[in-house]
C-alpha cells in the first residue's frame, strides 16, 4: 500500500534530504525510523530534495509498505524515533498512482532575513542576518522582475545536471514585520520573501533572493537581470544567500492530499 506523510524538519545539521554515503540526511534518518517503528525498510520519496542546511516545515513524501497500523497514526509511531528537529506532522493513505514528486504543481519556498544593528542569536538559525536592507516597497518591486517562465540557468549552481533550466515562477511576495527589541528600543525588521513555481534549480531561491536584494539596493539593474536570463551567465547576479534561511514552505498538489482519509 502506498502512503503519504507531511514531514517538518530543522535542516541544520543534515547534509540536504537525499541519502549521501558520507555525510547524514534527513532521508536517513526517517527511513531508519520507519525500520525502530515497524521491523520493516522502507524508501521515502520526497517531493523534492532539499540542500545541505536548508529547513521545511512542509516536505511532502510518500512510502509503500504492508503495515496493519491506521495510516493516520503514524506520526505518533514514528516520532519516537525521531530527534528533535526531525518530525511527521500528518500522515494517510496515498490515491493510487501517488508520486510525491512528480505529481507536485507548485512548490513554495521561504527566505528569512533580519534586519538589525548587531546580530540576534536568536535569529540566527533560520534567517540571514543583514545590518541594512532596502524598504520593503523595493523589495516588492524588485522581486516582480523575476517572476514569470524564463530560462534560469544563471540562477543555477555550476554543478547541476537538469536535463533543462527553464522554470516557471508564478509570484514572489515579500513581506514585513517590524518590532522594537531591548531597553534602547532598536528597530528589529524581520523580512520573508516568498517564491513560488513549478519547480526549483540547486540554489535558485538562494541566488535570487539576493539578486533581488541587490536590485533593491540599486547594485544590479533590470538590463543587467535580462543580460543574465538571455546569457545564463552567473556572473551578471549577485550572490548567493546563506542555505540557513531557506524553508520548504508548502507542496501543492491540486488537492487536499489528507482528505481521502474522510471520502
Amino acid at each position: 500500500m502506498r502512503y503519504v506523510a507531511a514531514i517538518a524538519y530543522d535542516g541544520t545539521d543534515y547534509a540536504g534530504w537525499q541519502r549521501q554515503k558520507n555525510a547524514l540526511s534527513v532521508q536517513e534518518v526517517l527511513e531508519n525510523a520507519f525500520f525502530s517503528a515497524f521491523k520493516t525498510r522502507v524508501s521515502v520519496t520526497a517531493s523534492g530534495r532539499t540542500d545541505a542546511g536548508v529547513h521545511a516545515l512542509s516536505q511532502i513524501v510518500h512510502f509503500d509498505a504492508d503495515l496493519t497500523l491506521p495510516p493516520e497514526k503514524f506520526p505518533e509511531a514514528l516520532n519516537k524515533f525521531l530527534p528533535e528537529d526531525i518530525s511527521v506532522l500528518k500522515s494517510g493513505a496515498a490515491r493510487d498512482g501517488f508520486d510525491a514528486n512528480r505529481a507536485a504543481k507548485k512548490k513554495t519556498y521561504r527566505y528569512s532575513l533580519y534586519v538589525f544593528p548587531q546580530r540576534l542569536p536568536v535569529k540566527e538559525r533560520y534567517a540571514a542576518y543583514l545590518k541594512n536592507a532596502p524598504a520593503i516597497e523595493s523589495l516588492r518591486a524588485a522581486a516582480k522582475l523575476c517572476e514569470g517562465e524564463r530560462d534560469f540557468k544563471a540562477f543555477c549552481a555550476a554543478n547541476s545536471s537538469v536535463k533543462t533550466t527553464v522554470r516557471h515562477v508564478y509570484s514572489i511576495e515579500a513581506e514585513e514585520k517590524i518590532s522594537k527589541i531591548g531597553a534602547a528600543g532598536d528597530t528589529l525588521r524581520e523580512i520573508e520573501i516568498y517564491v513560488t513555481g513549478n519547480g526549483f534549480l540547486y540554489n535558485m531561491v538562494r541566488t535570487m533572493t539576493g539578486e533581488i536584494l541587490a536590485l533593491a539596493e540599486g547594485k544590479r539593474t533590470a538590463e543587467s537581470l535580462k543580460k543574465a536570463f538571455e546569457t545564463g551567465r552567473r556572473e551578471l547576479l549577485d550572490k548567493t544567500m546563506p542555505a540557513k534561511g531557506l524553508t520548504l514552505f508548502n507542496v501543492d498538489y491540486g488537492y487536499d492530499l489528507f482528505g481521502i482519509q474522510n471520502e
